[in-house]
């Protein structure tokens, strides 16, 4: 896994400055999280590595998979992706470009685990106080885990802030043994 991740980073910093450039992170972010999946795809993988498949009809399932709208960057990147055999680390490429468009946005996304549905006023607060902590925009999603007992988990990219009752718990439980 470091390893993809080690060999993917040149390739995401790549896209990312070409994406800057355009002026369209969203645009290359929505390309590579597409291909990434299809990537992930067992009969898109068998055409990929197999050695019998020649270079351009991987591309041409490429540009086939980004639906014909590719920018000639977007496809030029992907060529290089063929070319250099790398297509395999399209997840690890896709992952570290959306970790680059977060902080050239400066925005971070929260996930937020509870016991029960957060109402609009509870994720308005949970929102403006990760904003204020953090100086950033804050894209939240909130998800039910009924293993939590109450409160919340709070991940913010490596960041966990677990106010679960669940926690709460275990933590009482060691300080009585």
């Amino acid at each position: 896994m470091s390893e993809a991740l080690t060999t993917a980073r040149p390739y995401a910093q790549a896209a990312f400055e070409e994406a800057q450039k355009l002026g369209d992170l969203k645009g290359w972010s929505e390309m590579l999280v597409s291909l990434a999946e299809a990537i992930g795809n067992p009969e898109v993988r068998a055409v990929v590595t197999s050695p019998r498949v020649a270079k351009a009809q991987v591309e041409g399932l490429m540009d086939a998979l980004m639906g014909g709208e590719a920018k000639p960057q977007q496809r030029n990147f992907i060529r290089v992706l063929v070319d250099n055999q790398r297509l395999l680390i399209l997840p690890e490429i896709a992952g570290i470009y959306e970790v680059l468009r977060a902080e050239a946005e400066k925005t971070v996304n929260v996930v937020v685990d509870s016991a029960f549905e957060l109402s609009a006023a509870q994720q308005d607060k949970i929102v403006s106080s990760l904003k204020k902590r953090m100086g950033r925009e804050v894209k939240l999603v909130c998800k039910v885990n009924k293993e939590l007992l109450g409160g919340v988990v709070i991940r913010a990219g490596d960041k966990v802030i677990d106010g679960s009752a669940r926690t709460r718990l275990g933590e009482m439980a060691n300080a009585l043994a």
